[in-house]
């Protein structure tokens, strides 16, 4: 995947401020998931670097699905909006707000 991927899912949540991404991906064959909030990615599972300029899904990671969430998030009690989107689903929503 290029940062460019990750800028636009980014992108997407300025846009969409009342919705959370949850992003499920391999990065060099290990799982990880990706919450996208405001402009802004962190990992759920791994340390995020705190350097906002260090992308945290990098080129070579695959997204495996995406979840839309009702923000603000809480973890013990997720309100999800769509759940288990494909990368093609999710395309479709970055072109409907011109991403």
């Amino acid at each position: 995947m290029n940062n460019n991927i990750a800028h636009r899912l980014e992108q997407y949540t300025i846009k969409r401020p009342n919705q959370v991404l949850i992003v499920k991906v391999l990065i060099d064959e290990q799982p990880d998931e990706i919450a996208i909030f405001k402009g802004f990615s962190s990992s759920l599972m791994r340390p995020t670097d705190f350097n906002p300029d260090i992308p945290v899904l990098s080129e070579t990671a695959k997204i495996i699905s995406v979840d839309l969430l009702a923000s603000p998030y809480n973890p013990e009690v997720p309100i999800y909006i769509k759940e288990g989107l494909t990368w093609e689903e999710m395309q479709s929503l970055l072109t409907e707000v011109g991403l």
